[in-house]
């Protein structure tokens, strides 16, 4: 799928020490993300890093720039990883001899042909992989986006299987399979300590962790303090939010929170080590702020914050409380402005307009 999955519910269903936010699929089961009541703290703008970041590239629009320009933007700004929501040919032609590393997705509705049929799975890689191998480093091959509640979930271990025995037919058995799941998957996120899954994701999402250890692959999952912003902001410090806090915010035993995309991360690692998953790893595959069409929260100005302070902290060797002392893994959302998403702020993701102009200044590198 060529963007994101908007659909999320924030429902606050206790007050007593602490909020908790229920975000949920708009059609399906929830999970959750939690946070006590930061309206009173006074927090103070820390120092950025910079280093490397991938950027999700987006094809939802009428409008965009052809693949050739795209590649020689991200170029000319020095971002080395992107991010493809599905095979798009003319990308990864415009990819080939460029130095950027590629996570390639499938389409969602391709999931139950390939975990069915691993012909169809061979084909897949024969047709997406093969022909660009020599001259497009592949990091990960992502089977769906965000499927993880839906009837499509359990197609989703069969087609990893099947792709990584294509991949290992064609001899790129190193390319690791892996898959993008939102914050959905949470049932419980409060303190990150207790984050599990959902009873309803759980017979899901263990065998696929099981698979993802046994490869050496990490998880993807998309992560966006935005989305538990919006319902509450008396409850919810926007410094807690964009980066911007120097104090601990949320004590969790031995481990202090600064920012809620830590919390978040270390939720869904408390979840993986609940079912054998220690040594899997996360990427961040999605995370972002709008730039408009959500009064004074979805700004120019809120955009430009999170996402510089966003790239600054996973570069910055800091790690999270639960996994110290290295870069995070992250790809921003979005590259573009897409214009044929849902009307709203699903829109107003990008970091560029589809003329190829900024909507805001992004520093990837120094």
């Amino acid at each position: 799928m060529k963007g994101r999955l908007r659909p999320y519910l924030f429902n606050k269903v206790d007050t007593n020490q602490h909020v908790w936010w229920d975000l949920k699929l708009g059609h399906s089961g929830g999970g959750a993300i939690s946070l006590p009541n930061q309206s009173t703290l006074n927090c103070i703008t820390s120092p950025e890093a910079a280093g490397l970041v991938g950027v999700n590239y987006g094809m939802v629009g009428n409008n965009l720039p052809p693949p050739s320009e795209v590649i020689a933007l991200l170029k000319s700004r020095q971002i080395t990883r992107v991010r493809l929501y599905d095979p798009d040919h003319d990308a990864l032609q415009a990819l080939q001899g460029s130095g950027i590393e590629v996570i390639l997705g499938t389409l969602n509705q391709d999931l139950q042909s390939l975990g069915t049929d691993l012909s169809f799975a061979r084909t897949w890689v024969q047709d997406n992989v093969i022909p660009y191998s020599e001259a497009v480093t592949f990091r990960y091959v992502s089977a769906g986006n965000e499927v993880i509640p839906s009837d499509l979930a359990a197609h989703l271990l069969p087609a990893m299987r099947n792709l990584k025995a294509a991949l290992e037919e064609a001899n790129h058995g190193e390319i690791p399979v892996s898959t993008a799941v939102s914050t959905a998957v949470l049932g419980k996120s409060y303190p990150p300590s207790q984050g599990e899954f959902t009873e309803e994701v759980s017979p899901i999402m263990e065998p696929i962790i099981e698979f993802l250890a046994a490869t050496n692959s990490p998880l993807l999952v998309n992560v966006y303090p935005y989305f538990a912003y919006i319902d509450d902001q008396q409850d919810i410090s926007l410094a807690y939010v964009t980066f911007n806090c120097s104090q601990v915010v949320v004590r969790d035993g031995q481990l202090g929170y600064k920012n809620l995309f830590d919390a978040i991360t270390d939720a869904v690692y408390s979840a993986l080590e609940k079912v054998g998953g220690n040594s899997v790893v996360i990427v961040v595959s999605e995370s972002g702020w709008p730039s408009d069409e959500n009064g004074d929260i979805a700004t120019i100005g809120n955009a430009e914050i999170y996402n510089n302070k966003l790239i600054g902290h996973v570069n910055g060797g800091s790690g999270t409380p639960k996994r110290p002392g290295k870069n995070i893994e992250t790809y921003v959302f979005a590259l573009f402005n897409e214009n044929l998403k849902p009307p709203g702020t699903e829109q107003h993701f990008g970091l560029y307009y589809p003329n190829m102009t900024e909507v805001y200044h992004v520093e990837f590198t120094h």
